[in-house]
């Protein structure tokens, strides 16, 4: 579809173009547009509206073919579990693709047959609608275009107008994103009180108890304790901003200010490479290299570690994060002006001097920025915490222990085929409407310090 309409797009665009050019007879001066505006002109003129057609039927025939299979199977399909019958669905529109399951059943067939016979009419439909719809724009287009056509005009505003539509769509994304969660998160709530959740110290939610009533809630109150859990995320993310911070920060002076043109062009790709290693890479290193290291460093000192701990974790965490830092303080360290610089040695200042309190202090906005960014990271770490801090829900502050997170036991409660409606699924949401609250207020503060500084060196 995308090569259609690419290719046609192009053609009625040279057409266009083709007849500004025929009217002028080769005078450009007598358009009151470019050629090229007549061509683009013509092509958003006649592609414009099948474009729009296409994408709402691309996003929309999912949900209008399940609703007619369910509309046409009538009771076959109403007297499956409610729990089978997404799954239902998903299975029979794969066989209409051509998966393969085994043997199907007789209903997955006709429902397969259904799908493939919605499908097949819609796409005729969209078809045949779009290629009017094309032809139709093409001839009412094709005669607007004259000398005097303003084209430009109306070319500029339909970009303005697709930049608006791109800006809004990313708005929509984001308040989606937040009413979801809210949403998903007050059915959770109804379940299992708020306070329960949010100060309750045991968390163990496969031992959730299903149904409604006061014995469920009582009983889904007692399991369903998030402190363990964000204790862990705390944990391992101080662990880890404590080795990215310091090193990332020095390597950045270092390069920014100590470092030869040719000692710096070879460094900082180097230390941006760390920023392209797959996380599932770091999680090995963390499960095979420096959990063993640092159990068998313990033992040698008499310290008791295991062999999944959030030292390992926030270790190699750490590490993983040090780009993040290191690059982006680099580049506000460069941004400082070099007048500040100068007329700090001018005054006698050394270098060291200069950096410490001209230099840092200066770029403190840039440097926040880039910690919260490392500390955002580090908070939405999932592989590493799977593969070597484990996945006990644990209420302690000990870096030796094993420990959980967040982001792990989120993906842990959504493994395999679930239904969005018991308390153990649901907690999910409760525990990312609390992970992004953390981290939203983190940027706010963030903000306030950049604002603050900013003004004072601005």
């Amino acid at each position: 579809m995308i090569l259609l309409f690419s290719a046609l797009s192009f053609g009625i665009f040279l057409i266009g173009r083709y007849r500004a050019l025929k009217i002028c007879k080769g005078n450009i001066r007598l358009l009151h547009s470019k050629p090229v505006f007549h061509g683009s002109y013509l092509a958003i003129i006649s592609l414009a509206p099948a474009i729009i057609l296409s994408i709402i039927w691309l996003f929309s025939s999912h949900y209008l073919s399940q609703a007619y299979v369910i509309s046409m199977l009538g009771d076959s399909y109403n007297i499956l579990p409610k729990a089978e019958q997404a799954s239902f669905l998903r299975q029979a529109a794969a066989l209409a693709n051509g998966s393969s399951f085994g043997e199907p059943s007789e209903l997955l067939k006709l429902a397969s047959n259904y799908f493939s016979q919605f499908l097949t009419r819609g796409n005729m439909v969209v078809g045949a609608l779009s290629a009017g719809f094309i032809i139709v724009g093409y001839l009412f287009a094709f005669k607007k275009i004259t000398l005097k056509k303003r084209s430009r005009q109306f070319v500029e505003k339909s970009i303005m107008a697709l930049l608006i539509c791109a800006s809004v769509v990313a708005i929509i994304t984001t308040i989606g994103i937040v009413l979801s969660l809210i949403f998903e998160s007050l059915r959770f709530f109804e379940k299992v009180p708020f306070f329960d959740f949010l100060f309750g110290t045991n968390w163990s939610p496969q031992s959730a108890f299903e149904g409604a009533g006061e014995q469920a809630s009582a009983r889904n109150s007692e399991v369903f304790g998030a402190v363990p859990v964000f204790a862990g995320t705390l944990l391992i993310t101080l662990i880890a901003i404590s080795i990215a911070a310091p090193i990332g920060l020095m390597s950045a002076i270092y390069l920014s200010d100590y470092a030869s043109k040719k000692v710096r062009a070879i460094a900082k790709p180097l230390l941006e490479i760390l920023a392209g290693i797959p996380t599932v890479v770091y999680g090995f290193f963390a499960a095979l290299s420096v959990a063993p290291f640092l159990r068998g460093a313990g033992e040698n000192v008499g310290f008791v570690i295991s062999s999944e701990s959030a030292l390992a974790a926030g270790f190699v965490m750490g590490i993983m994060i040090i780009p993040f830092v290191s690059s982006l303080s680099d580049d506000v360290i460069n941004a400082v002006p070099q007048s500040l610089r100068d007329g700090s040695l001018a005054l006698g200042s050394t270098k060291s001097e200069t950096i410490i309190k001209v230099v840092l202090p200066a770029a403190l906005p840039g440097i926040v920025s880039a910690l919260m960014l490392a500390i955002s990271r580090a908070i939405g770490e999932t592989m590493i915490v799977v593969m070597a801090a484990g996945l006990a829900a644990k209420l302690t502050m000990n870096p030796f222990e094993a420990v959980t997170t967040v982001t792990v036991q989120i993906v842990t409660l959504l493994v395999g085929d679930q239904e969005f409606d018991s308390a153990k699924t649901l907690a999910v949401f409760a525990l990312g409407l609390v992970l992004f609250c953390v981290t939203l207020a983190l940027n706010i503060i963030a903000l306030q310090v950049i604002k603050k500084y900013r003004e004072q060196y601005d």
